[in-house]
């Protein structure tokens, strides 16, 4: 079995250069079990990267500091490490809002992190209540961990303090996802079968429980409009959730193995789900439609082999904000970068034990967490958009597939207007 089509050169696809790591720090008594780094997470804003470096810590590091450390703009193809011991500052001179460093003991294993952000017009969805332990402003920033135990921890990001402690859930806390309205509003997903809604902003309150997924949750991702979610679990299952109403809207099939992560693109016209069974589909979500099939074995697998322990799980996709360009992790100890128009990947890169990606804020970055502890971080491909692809974007960002099918334009425009040329 080979990673790509006998067609294909692997030779010209290009590798990604490395421009940095983060190594999580060992000790001689560090049991291997409970190491793994099972999630990363940038900011909105940009201003701070948090990885879980495994046995119940979380470490959060300014991005700039980071950046500083990279050989971004070089030639060079040499990774340049970067001490996790960066300088301190002190958080109580006034100047609340700059970054520092903070190293977090969330009490147990942590599996998912999530960053959320405030807009004071955002108010809470509970109307019932009048008084709040916590005011949020708009310069606030929170950073929720969800844990081994099921509990979700949430932190001021700017001082590392614990200000909520939400429990509902009675296994692990897989994923979590803040709403990007800036509402604070939070789901989490969990081993239980269950996706739990919260309200931030009414000191944590749960709201509801979806319920549907027959086994564990894996994962889950918010449209950019916040108004759909997608959940991803075991036994194939990929829901998608009307989040005014709290309903199932349908229930997405194709996969041939548990689907273990999600991810909307930035205009939300497009979901990338990634599952065991080697491949990352792209779907039209309105539609419930598989537009673009990604594919790490070839030949393809048959179902019965995809849905076994095929070396070749994927374990993570994440969507780039220019829309273009998609990156998957998979256990054949490759990165792939994937453009939305090409049918294999135009760049490569080698990670060993990978468990997990993410695109950076402004999306010039990948960070991939490992079962180690440790990140590592690659330069993305680059490239200008072109002129058709963003009033696509722009488009997408507020029409449903319906209405754009609905429009008085050329067939061929409709068509690429959906991404189905």
């Amino acid at each position: 079995m080979a990673s790509f089509p006998p067609r294909v050169n692997e030779k010209l696809i290009a590798r990604s250069r490395t421009v940095g790591e983060l190594l999580a720090p060992t000790s001689p008594f560090d049991k291997k079990c409970g190491r793994e780094n099972w999630t990363v997470a940038f900011a909105p804003d940009g201003s701070y990267f948090a990885w879980s470096q495994g046995h119940r810590i979380v470490k959060l590091v300014p991005w700039s500091q980071c950046l500083n450390n990279f050989s971004l703009h070089g030639t060079k193809n040499v990774a340049n490490s970067i001490s996790t011991r960066l300088p301190r500052q002190n958080s109580d001179s006034g100047q609340k809002n700059k970054p520092c460093e903070h190293i977090i003991d969330c009490g147990d294993i942590v599996w998912s992190l999530a960053f959320g952000s405030s807009v004071p017009e955002k108010q809470s969805r509970c109307v019932n209540i009048e008084w709040h332990r916590f005011k949020f402003g708009q310069d606030q920033l929170l950073l929720a961990t969800g844990l081994n135990n099921g509990r979700i921890k949430i932190w001021d990001v700017y001082t590392g303090k614990l200000l909520l402690n939400l429990m509902d859930h009675t296994e692990v806390v897989r994923d979590l996802t803040f709403a990007p309205d800036g509402s604070l509003i939070l789901v989490s997903a969990s081993r239980d079968k269950t996706l739990r809604v919260w309200d931030l902003k009414d000191d944590g309150n749960m709201m509801k429980v979806l319920r549907g997924h027959q086994n564990w949750v894996y994962g889950c991702a918010f449209s950019p409009d916040s108004s759909i979610l997608c959940s991803v679990g075991a036994s194939k299952a990929v829901f998608l959730w009307d989040m005014d109403k709290y309903s199932m809207i349908r229930k997405l099939e194709g996969h041939h193995n548990d689907v273990v992560a999600c991810e909307f693109s930035p205009d939300g016209a497009l979901l990338a789900t990634a599952s065991y069974d080697t491949r990352v589909y792209v779907w039209d979500p309105y539609i419930g439609v598989i537009l673009m099939d990604f594919g790490h074995l070839f030949p393809p697998p048959t179902p019965i082999f995809a849905g076994g322990a095929n070396d070749r799980w994927v374990r993570s996709v994440s969507f780039s904000h220019d829309g273009l360009h998609i990156a998957s992790l998979a256990d054949d100890k490759m990165v792939r970068f994937w453009r939305i128009d090409e049918e294999y990947p135009v760049q490569v890169a080698p990670l060993n034990n990978g468990l997990c990606c993410t695109f950076s804020t402004d999306g010039s970055v990948l960070a991939a967490g490992t079962q180690d502890g440790s990140v590592y971080f690659w330069a993305t491909p680059r490239q200008v958009s072109s002129l058709q692809h963003l009033c696509r974007m722009a488009i997408r960002r507020v029409m449903p597939t319906s209405q754009v099918k609905n429009l008085p334009i050329p067939s061929k425009v409709v068509e690429f207007l959906c991404y189905q040329i």
